[in-house]
């Protein structure tokens, strides 16, 4: 019988496509990406990690399993500390100082995605938490693999200056993260009712569209809409 994860993927297959396809991970995967653009997702997605190191702390102590346990806490600390070194190593190499990253306000999308991890980690169940979770270690290594596969960024490639972002979401030691989240998530299925693994399914699919929804508003260095009003 197919798993959960396997059947989640198969199910957000356009999906999944559409965030390959995206002009944000296509320019990013040629080295063309303007640095601009590299610049807000980075200070969005250092604002996101906080939120996202929070819910898998949640994860962690509602883990059934010491396994569990130990893997979110873990996640929780890569996403705050380890991840945050990558986006630091880029500020300076860009010459952001703190004045500098307080002036990229939080964008809609990013408050968005984090408030909703966060409504999920306090509103609902270790299941429906850790389906939700999920999509950004999965995602993330598609990207970074699938940039690898097709030969743009490849390994090394010092010609891309976002390589140190590439080869991060396509190592070993992170596709072992990634495994070890799925394995929990399959194992929350496993033990769940069908109407807890249908909210599963519907929290996995809204957080990968929200990480469709990242990119996209980092490429369009989302705005408030209302900043005029204020």
């Amino acid at each position: 019988m197919t798993g959960f994860c396997e059947q989640a993927w198969q199910h957000t297959g356009t999906l999944q496509r559409a965030v390959l396809e995206h002009p944000f991970n296509e320019e990013l995967a040629a080295g063309t990406l303007s640095r601009d653009r590299f610049q807000f997702y980075l200070a969005q997605d250092a604002r996101y990690l906080v939120g996202f190191g929070r819910a898998l702390a949640v994860a962690a102590a509602r883990a059934p399993e010491p396994d569990g346990l130990t893997f979110f806490a873990g996640a929780a600390h890569e996403a705050v500390v380890v991840e945050r070194a990558l986006h630091e190593s880029y500020f300076r190499e860009f010459g952001l100082d703190e004045a500098g990253l307080a002036a990229i306000e939080t964008s809609p999308t990013c408050l968005a995605y984090t408030s909703y991890l966060l409504a999920v980690a306090q509103a609902e169940g270790y299941p429906e938490l850790v389906a939700a979770l999920l999509p950004c270690f999965w995602v993330y290594q598609h990207v970074g693999t699938s940039i690898l596969r097709r030969g743009s960024g490849g390994r090394g490639d010092s010609a891309n200056p976002y390589q140190a972002w590439i080869d991060t979401y396509a190592d070993e030691e992170f596709a072992r993260s990634v495994d070890a989240a799925k394995a929990a998530v399959d194992a929350a299925a496993a033990g769940a009712d069908p109407a807890t693994r249908e909210r599963m399914l519907g929290h996995f699919v809204r957080a990968t569209e929200y990480e469709w929804m990242f990119w996209d508003s980092a490429y369009r260095m989302e705005a408030w809409p209302t900043t005029h009003l204020r």
